[in-house]
């Protein structure tokens, strides 16, 4: 389901991408309405178009395909909980050193002082 789910995504937004880029700027009407155009500061507006209709619907339905594989892959759970108990416990990799339980504690030896370096005679 979450392929299908991908591939549908997929082609809603390049469809999105194609009806948004076939429809024409509304930039020229608040330039023309300043040059003494009759028309409105933003340009007037009409009926929605084909293509403004359909840049709602692909609109909705990336968003409705974008909640709803956010929720299908979430639902997945952790691939922890998905692999079996023997694999999990042979893909632990071996501690270094000797395993040291409660009852086997190693005595703390005590840092040796460094030996100082022979003194020089000021006098000579």
């Amino acid at each position: 389901m979450t392929i299908f789910l991908t591939v549908i995504h997929i082609v809603v937004c390049l469809f999105l991408i194609a009806v948004v880029l076939l429809q024409s700027g509304k930039g020229a009407e608040m330039g023309a309405a300043f040059g003494g155009s009759s028309q409105t500061l933003f340009g007037s507006r009409g009926a929605a178009s084909f293509l403004g209709k359909m840049t709602t619907v692909a609109a909705v339905v990336f968003m409705v395909t974008s909640l709803t594989l956010a929720v299908v892959t979430t639902r997945g759970g952790s691939v922890i909980q998905k692999t079996p108990a023997s694999q999990q416990q042979q893909s632990v990799p071996p501690a270094s050193g000797p395993i040291q339980t409660p009852q086997q504690q190693v005595p703390q030896t005590q840092p040796q002082e460094a030996p100082q370096a022979p003194q020089q005679n000021p006098s000579k």
